[in-house]
This record gives structure tokens, C-alpha cells and sequence, in this order.
């Protein structure tokens, strides 16, 4: 089946969420989110993702309510940042980003970087989701390590770990890992912040199919099984990022974009948080 902008993943909870989204990392919080998720919905991106440290919550979910699409139509992903990283911590933060939200229903609640005590905010959110007030929980910024602790007590496997990838950051040790265990990997930053345009590899790809370099790191993503969330607050952007489900990248050309990894980070290595 061909991909269209409402694709979706299976987690390993039963629960589908969009391959493709919109990332708020930085977007003011105001008009310019509001703005922001009314022009990708608009689009037909039906995915969302906001944090509690971004301090946007609330525009997110009014642009969504306010939007004529249905807000059980939108997958909204939120995190716990890392000052309410303990057991009661997460109980009062959730409930602080649904009140900011205030949506009928929150579907991934993730901690947001392994720091603190992450192992007690785990077991809150565990309980959130066997409460049935999550539809789904999952981590942020986790390595192999870190998913290896939590592997030692959990008793709900994370559906998502969203971390740092892009092409010159690909993590193939922990992608084994995470599919070993059936935990999908979301992409931040999976544009660089821009740099892909300048990665030779990509612009002559993209010369091919009449795409820029950032379609083509976005087609890879889809093709590859990793879903991702690239972030902006400009329309133009917005809705070129999401045109990329009238092109096919070949196994070749897959293959030399796998070939592009260097190990290199833009963001803060998880370790050093």
C-alpha cells in the first residue's frame, strides 16, 4: 500500500499513530504555535508533538479544538521534562499537561531524557497507562544502556523512544536494539536543522525526483520504518516537508543515504544531559 500523510504504525500496544507529524521544539507558544498546527493540520498532518519544557501545551491544544478536524483525529504526544522526573513528579506533571492541553484524551506521554529518577517516573507512567488516562507511554533521548535498565523492571516496553536521527546520526546499535523489543524510533532534528541541504548525497538524490534534500531525508525516514517529526512555524515549510508521498526512493538510493551516517550529533549527547 502506497504511503499517504495519514499512514500509520501499529506500536506494540495495538494503538496507531501517524508516521509523519509536526515537532514544536522552540515554536513560541501563542499565535505562532497556534499558527503552526493550524497550517499542518490544515495540510493533513495528523500528528502533533509538544513537551512540557517547550511551554506551548496550551496553544497546541487550542489550535487543535478550534480546528475543523476532529480532535480524536489528531495523535498528540507530550513529555515529562526532567525536573518532574520522579514517581510523584509524573503524577502532578501529567495532570499539569492536561490542564494546559485540554483535550479529551492524551495518546504518548513519554519521559522526556533519561536523568533523575527516571526509574520512578516510569512506574508512574506505567500506572497512567494502566489506567486507562494514556493511550500509550513511551521514552525520549534513551540509549542502549538506559532501555537495558528499564528493561529490568518495567512491566509495560516503552511504544516509542524519540531520539536525535537523522543522516548523519543513524544509532544502529539501538535501532537493533529498539526493534529487538518493538519499540518504534521517532526522529528529532531529522533535518539538522537545516544542514541535510547541504549534503551533497541528498541535493543530487533530490535533483532526480525533483525534490529538495529535505524530501528526501523525510521519503527515507518513511521507507526506512522510522517516524519522524520535523519541526516549523513557517507555512511554506510546513507543507513542503509533507510533500513527499508522490515520489519512491530506490533500494540504491536508500542504500547510499545508510551510507551517510558519521556518528555526529547536533544536540546534547544523552549521557552529558
Amino acid at each position: 500500500m502506497p504511503y499517504t500523510i495519514e499512514s500509520t504504525v501499529k506500536l506494540n500496544n495495538g494503538v496507531e499513530m501517524p508516521r509523519f507529524g509536526l515537532g514544536t521544539f522552540r515554536t513560541p507558544a501563542g499565535k505562532r504555535t497556534q499558527d503552526a498546527v493550524r497550517w499542518a493540520l490544515d495540510a493533513g498532518y495528523r500528528a502533533v508533538d509538544t513537551a512540557a519544557a517547550y511551554e506551548n501545551e496550551a496553544a497546541v491544544g487550542k489550535a487543535i479544538r478550534d480546528h475543523q478536524v476532529s480532535p480524536d483525529e489528531v495523535f498528540v504526544t507530550t513529555k515529562a521534562w526532567v525536573n518532574d522526573l520522579s514517581y510523584d513528579g509524573v503524577k502532578a506533571a501529567f495532570d499539569a499537561s492536561l490542564d494546559c492541553l485540554a483535550l479529551p484524551k492524551l495518546d504518548l506521554y513519554l519521559v522526556h531524557w533519561p536523568a533523575n529518577d527516571w526509574q520512578g517516573a516510569w512506574r508512574a507512567m506505567e500506572e497512567l497507562y494502566q489506567s486507562g488516562r494514556v493511550r500509550a507511554i513511551g521514552v525520549s533521548n534513551f540509549l542502549e544502556h538506559h532501555l537495558k535498565d528499564l528493561f529490568k523492571f518495567a512491566t509495560v516496553t516503552p511504544v516509542v523512544n524519540q531520539i536525535e536521527y537523522h543522516p548523519h546520526l543513524q544509532q544502529p546499535n539501538l535501532q537493533a536494539l529498539c526493534r529487538e523489543h518493538d519499540i518504534y524510533i521517532t526522529a528529532w532534528a531529522p533535518l539538522m536543522k537545516g544542514r541535510v541541504l547541504d549534503i551533497p548525497e541528498l541535493v543530487e538524490i533530490g535533483e532526480r525526483h525533483n525534490k529538495s534534500a529535505i524530501q528526501v531525508t523525510l521519503r527515507w525516514m518513511l521507507q526506512t520504518d522510522i517516524l519522524t517529526i520535523p519541526k516549523s512555524d513557517k507555512q511554506s515549510h510546513i507543507e513542503s516537508n509533507a510533500q513527499i508521498f508522490d515520489f519512491e526512493l530506490s533500494d540504491d538510493e536508500i542504500e547510499r543515504i545508510n551510507s551517510l551516517d558519521q556518528h555526529e550529533r547536533i544536540g546534547t549527547h544523552p549521557d552529558q544531559f
